[in-house]
């Protein structure tokens, strides 16, 4: 049967590829060997600078432009006026005295959650680590386990725990069996500030729990054999030879933590739409609510604070890199 239908479709699929003979000889004679690659570049540049360039490219165009036209030659140019707008605090610690008092208040709920995420993502992930990198068993099994969360949408991630914590979720539920009050999670600004710091961690410790532990995984037996013959304890032994060795992987992990804490939004829109209130608002939350949810659209506003967005995503890439070219040179 395979022979069949080998001896069928072989001829078949040598003729649909002759087709394509004379045009590509055609084009290497024209273009020559060392310029034919961009011929089949060409299409992924295309779809790249399109879906890609342009939006950066309008982006610019509209945060110097104000008004709630979208046609491009319909909005004002107001030059620096955005950004100013967004920028114009009479104390910039605290929010309510801002011209832009919802963007201070992301920009703080920003910071806030940056901090407690990725601290204690780095360090759950580095306790996670070691505990895999130990001979335990089912090691494999617990492997898959904790990186799991990491293959799931963060919109699945975030229905899945918004079942668990809504009034009549499962939490209550175990809470209301132990004869205790029902608490609401997500109506509460502390519990819903806590609960999207806790499912963020629950969602990408995984991946951050790999990087950590490939680092471990690289190094040297014979130093951990060492440090046993000079009788060092387990504290002292992790203090002085797992930490330094681990730094660089440390380092790429903080700096990644960073740059994917700053853009949340998926898993904390579906989880609590960034309530109660502005508990839970983030900035790119804001710049989407600005831009397209709430009325007016100021999409000036939005394109200037998603530039600033920019930014400071830029420069944590920047130190990503150096980071890496160091720890490379080292």
């Amino acid at each position: 049967m395979s022979s069949l239908l080998s001896g069928v479709f072989t001829p078949l699929f040598a003729a649909f590829m002759g087709l394509f003979e004379r045009p590509m000889l055609w084009a290497q004679r024209r273009l020559g060997l060392s310029k034919i690659a961009w011929l089949f570049l060409a299409p992924n540049l295309l779809i790249f600078g399109l879906f890609t360039f342009l939006p950066i490219i309008l982006n610019f165009y509209y945060a110097t432009t104000g008004g709630v036209k979208i046609l491009p030659e319909e909005r004002v140019y107001v030059g620096a006026d955005n950004f100013k707008e967004l920028l114009t605090c009479d104390d910039y610690l605290n929010p309510n005295s801002c011209n832009k008092d919802l963007f201070w208040k992301a920009v703080f709920n920003t910071g806030l959650f940056v901090t407690l995420q990725v601290g204690f993502m780095i360090l759950f992930s580095l306790i996670t680590a070691l505990v895999l990198n130990a001979e335990i068993r089912a090691r494999g099994f617990f492997r898959s386990v904790f990186f799991y969360p990491v293959l799931l949408s963060p919109v699945v991630v975030a229905l899945i725990w918004k079942w668990i914590l809504q009034r009549e979720g499962i939490l209550n539920g175990w809470l209301t069996s132990l004869g205790l009050d029902p608490i609401i999670w997500l109506l509460s600004a502390d519990w819903a500030f806590f609960w999207v710091i806790f499912v963020s961690i629950w969602a990408h410790m995984g991946f951050y729990t790999l990087i950590l532990l490939a680092g471990l995984q690289a190094i040297p037996k014979d130093v951990y054999e060492a440090a046993e013959m000079d009788s060092a304890n387990a504290w002292r032994t992790f203090y002085r030879i797992t930490l330094p060795l681990l730094m660089p992987n440390m380092l790429v992990v903080l700096v990644l933590a960073l740059i994917k804490g700053v853009q949340s939004f998926d898993e904390i829109f579906v989880l609590t739409g960034g309530g109660p209130g502005s508990a839970t608002l983030l900035i790119v939350q804001y710049i989407y609510e600005t831009g397209f949810s709430v009325q007016p659209q100021l999409f000036g506003i939005a394109a200037a604070a998603s530039l600033m967005l920019a930014i400071v995503l830029l420069l944590l890439t920047l130190a990503q890199l150096w980071l890496n070219r160091k720890s490379v040179d080292g």
